[in-house]
Order: structure tokens, then C-alpha cells, then sequence
């Protein structure tokens, strides 16, 4: 992506994304297509040594692995899905397809109770701020999860506009200087409401019971509460437990200096978020990271627990009762969700508001999350190297061809190049992973919801794709970061 060059009280200039880069080896083959048409033309080649009717069994071998590594289906090739399809198979003869929480034996202490991977989650309170820390021991991250609100993008003027693309570039710039941030997500969802906060938010605003004006409103809200909508914005906090190694030893080591070393990154981050306009809340408590992973599992419970507050707020319970996954949904309690990569951002350039038709989409329910994961600046610098050796190479190697370059090759190529030119000026690098998560009561609407979801999509300039066979692990991914 192209930072915008603007200033705070300038107009909103345009930005633009690169593409998608593909790791092509040779030719625009990657690596694992290279291997399926090897395996492929392995038995063919020997079949020529031995002569006679060995070739006529090896053909049919070398044409599985061709059409395995160059036929697409769904956008990828064969060979691209054999990961998945594979890991699925697995799953699906292990049971793991499958969730029941067990009422009769309780969790082990310390853990969150989830589905699949994500039953390797472990929690841990902060001591000195209370808040709910999730620390993930595969991956050597200990994330913290805080809510924030701002006024409406939309709304504002151009002026406006332009200062908050400022600020949150320099949010997104202290994170990419930290060196030891694993990851922020950003999750911004809707969720069906109780109308509980609109009537607290009128009583404590409204002129007057005696004022006609006061009981057509106060009608109003009442008539609206049934059909409320509400939505929250959270931002998750990965430390890399791994790299703020020594700072977390100086702190005291273990998980305490853990969670010292990730309270000073947060510290750092709601500064910069207040900076660009942003209220960032309280970090979420064991309670309000409960409410947070049950609402995200079972949405429609969302209104009954707004009402009591009292009720779901106990992280240990907070994980679904029954989880059922199939091919391309999971069902968990009363609700269905699905998951929807963004596989491409906008190719042209698009004003910073460009997401309205995706976050602004009323009547369904849906959680947009975007991770970023800066990447250290050496690490950066070598992908990019990379990157442009490989696309010469390939140059090279068509032009040796009488190949023709596409106006898609030179774009990628100019990509890579001007994010080389914007690392040696001393911005750093993030990988982006867009995710849209899907809830409806049932299949059939599940079906309707993702498809008004993509038509939005479409709107807004980006391609997405289900993720077929991974439904579990991005739902949970969209949950913690």
C-alpha cells in the first residue's frame, strides 16, 4: 500500500494497494507447482530410458501432475489445495470436526474454553490494570484486547478526514518502530442489540416527560429497541514473546514481566490512538473479553446479556456449548458464520473510506477484521530483495522464451520497487490480512447474508473468498489476535 502524502488540514488524497505477490519460482510457477509437474514428468522420463509400453503407463502420470499444478479451481491451483484438503481429511477422521463442551468435567485452570486450536489459548490477568491477557504458547504472543470508539469517518469534512488518515498512519508507524509487536487487529462488528443503551443514553438526555416532542422520542426508542443494532470496535495487542525476550527478563521474566512489557506497548498505543482522534477504553477485563468471545460465537445472545449484566461474564464459560463445522460454515449454538478472506484490495486508487459499503451495510451481521503484522526492517529488506530478484529472473527467462511481459507482471514488479523506496526512506512494513466473518440464524440466510457481503465487497473494490475447510481457525483468529 502507498502511504497518502497529505497534511492534517489538507484534503483526502487517494491511496493505492499493491497486488496480491505471488512467490513464483520459475516462469510464474511457484515452488509447489514446480514439484507436482517434477513428480509428474519423474515416471514419463524413466519410462524413456525403458523404452516399450512403460511410456504408455507413465503418461497418464505426467498429465495428473500437470493438471495438478495448473489447474485452477476457485482461484488456486490443485496444488494449492492439497494443504487444506489434506489437513481437513484429518481432522474430519480424528473427530475434531466436532465440538461438545463437556458441563460434567471442567476446563484445565488457565485455559479458555474454545474449539480446536484455539483450546491451546491460555489467560492470565493482568496484576496492576485487571485487564484479561491472552497468551498464545505456540505462537509465543501475549495479546490484549481494548475497546475504542470514535466519531462517524463519514461525517466528518475533508479536513477532518485527512487529519484521522494522518493519525492512524502514525499509529500504525509507532507499531512498526516498536520491534516487538507481533500483530494489531482491528475488529469492528455488529451485533443484534436490546435497545438497553439507546433508552439509558434518552433518560439521561431527555427535556422532559411534560414536552410532546420528549414522548414521541421516548415511543421512538422504545418501538426501536427490539430491532437495535449495535457496534463495537476493538483493537487487539500482540507482544512477540520471542523478540521483547530480554525487556520481558528485565521486567522480572515469566508471564508477569510479560504482561509489564505488553502495559508499556499499550501505554504507547492509546497515546496514538488519542492522537488521532480515537477514545480507547479501559483494556477488556476477564468479564468484558468473556462477553466479548460468547457474543462472538452466539450473536444472539448479545441482547439478554446486555440487559443482565451480571450474566456470561465468566471467562472460564465463555466458549460455545456445541461447535459443528462443515466444508464452507460453522455452526456454533444458535448461529451459523462464515469467513471470508479478502484476497485482493482495491487496484485503483480509492479515497480512504473506501470500506463505507462493507461497515456501513445495515441488517446483517458481520465482523470486519484487519491484521496488520509489521515486519522487522532486515526481514523486510531481504523478502523485497527477493522479490526483485525474482521477478528479473523471470524477465530474463521470458524474454529467452519470446515471452511477451503483461501489464500485471510490470505492475507487480512496480510495487515491489516502490515499497523498496519506501523502506529506505524509513517507513516501515506491514502485511495486511483482511477478514469478514458472516453470522445468521440459519443456513439458507447464512447463504443470502454472504452474498450481500460480497456484492458490498465488490462495491468497495475488494475480491473475497470463503475460506473453504478453515472455518474454525479464522473464526477463532477473528476472536484473538
Amino acid at each position: 500500500m502507498t502511504a497518502p502524502s497529505t497534511t492534517p488540514s489538507g484534503p483526502v488524497r487517494a491511496v493505492k494497494f499493491s497486488r496480491l505477490p505471488k512467490h513464483a519460482l520459475l516462469l510464474g510457477l511457484t515452488a509447489a507447482q514446480l514439484a507436482a509437474i517434477t513428480a509428474g514428468a519423474l515416471p514419463l522420463i524413466v519410462a524413456l530410458y525403458i523404452g516399450g509400453t512403460a511410456i504408455i503407463f507413465a503418461v497418464p502420470f505426467t498429465v495428473v501432475g500437470v493438471g495438478v499444478a495448473v489447474v485452477p479451481v476457485g482461484g488456486r491451483a490443485v496444488v494449492d489445495w492439497l494443504p487444506v484438503t489434506v489437513a481437513w481429511a484429518w481432522r474430519s477422521l480424528t473427530g475434531q470436526l466436532t465440538f461438545r463442551a463437556r458441563v460434567d468435567r471442567p476446563r484445565p485452570a488457565g485455559t479458555l474454553a474454545l474449539p480446536g486450536r484455539a483450546a491451546a489459548l491460555r489467560r492470565f490477568v493482568d496484576p496492576v490494570t485487571g485487564a484479561a491477557l491472552v497468551h498464545d504458547p505456540h505462537a509465543s504472543t501475549l495479546s490484549m484486547s481494548i475497546p475504542v470508539t470514535s466519531a462517524g469517518f463519514e461525517l466528518l469534512d475533508p479536513g477532518d478526514q485527512s487529519r484521522r488518515v494522518t493519525g492512524w498512519g502514525r499509529v500504525l508507524a509507532t507499531v512498526c518502530r516498536s520491534g516487538r509487536i507481533k500483530a494489531v487487529q482491528v475488529t469492528q462488528r455488529t451485533l443484534p442489540g436490546s435497545g438497553a443503551s439507546l433508552v439509558e443514553w434518552w433518560n439521561e438526555r431527555q427535556a422532559g416527560d411534560s414536552e410532546f416532542a420528549s414522548r414521541i422520542y421516548a415511543e421512538l426508542i422504545e418501538r426501536a429497541g427490539p430491532t437495535a443494532e449495535r457496534h463495537q470496535s476493538v483493537i487487539s495487542l500482540a507482544l512477540d514473546m520471542q523478540a521483547a525476550g530480554r525487556a520481558i527478563r528485565a521486567a522480572g521474566g515469566g508471564m508477569t514481566g510479560a504482561a509489564a512489557v505488553l502495559r508499556q506497548e499499550a501505554e504507547t498505543l492509546t497515546t496514538a490512538l488519542r492522537s488521532a482522534d480515537l477514545t480507547p477504553a479501559a483494556p477488556l477485563d476477564p468479564a468484558g473479553l468473556a462477553l466479548w468471545l460468547r457474543t462472538g460465537y452466539d450473536p444472539p445472545g448479545a441482547p439478554v446479556l446486555e440487559q443482565h449484566a451480571a450474566t456470561g461474564r465468566d471467562l472460564a464459560t465463555a466458549g460455545p456449548v456445541a461447535v459443528a463445522e462443515s466444508w464452507g460454515a460453522l455452526r456454533s449454538d444458535s448461529s451459523w458464520h462464515a469467513v471470508l478472506w479478502i484476497s485482493q484490495w482495491p487496484q485503483t486508487a480509492v479515497d480512504p473510506g473506501f470500506l463505507a459499503p462493507l461497515l456501513l451495510t445495515s441488517g446483517l451481521q458481520r465482523a470486519l477484521t484487519i491484521r496488520y503484522e509489521p515486519l522487522r526492517a532486515d526481514v523486510a529488506a531481504r523478502d523485497l530483495r527477493r522479490k526483485k530478484t525474482g521477478h528479473i529472473t523471470e524477465a530474463a527467462q521470458r524474454a529467452r522464451l519470446g515471452q511477451i511481459e503483461d501489464v500485471t507482471q510490470v505492475n507487480e514488479y512496480d510495487d515491489v520497487l516502490t515499497q523498496e523506496a519506501e523502506l529506505a526512506a524509513g517507513h516501515g512494513v506491514l502485511r495486511t490480512t483482511g477478514l469478514i466473518t458472516v453470522s445468521a440464524p440459519d443456513l439458507d440466510a447464512l447463504e443470502h447474508d454472504v452474498a450481500a457481503i460480497e456484492q458490498a465487497a465488490i462495491q468497495a473494490g475488494c475480491e473475497t473468498r470463503r475460506l473453504w475447510g478453515q472455518q474454525s481457525l479464522a473464526l477463532a483468529r477473528t476472536l484473538t489476535a
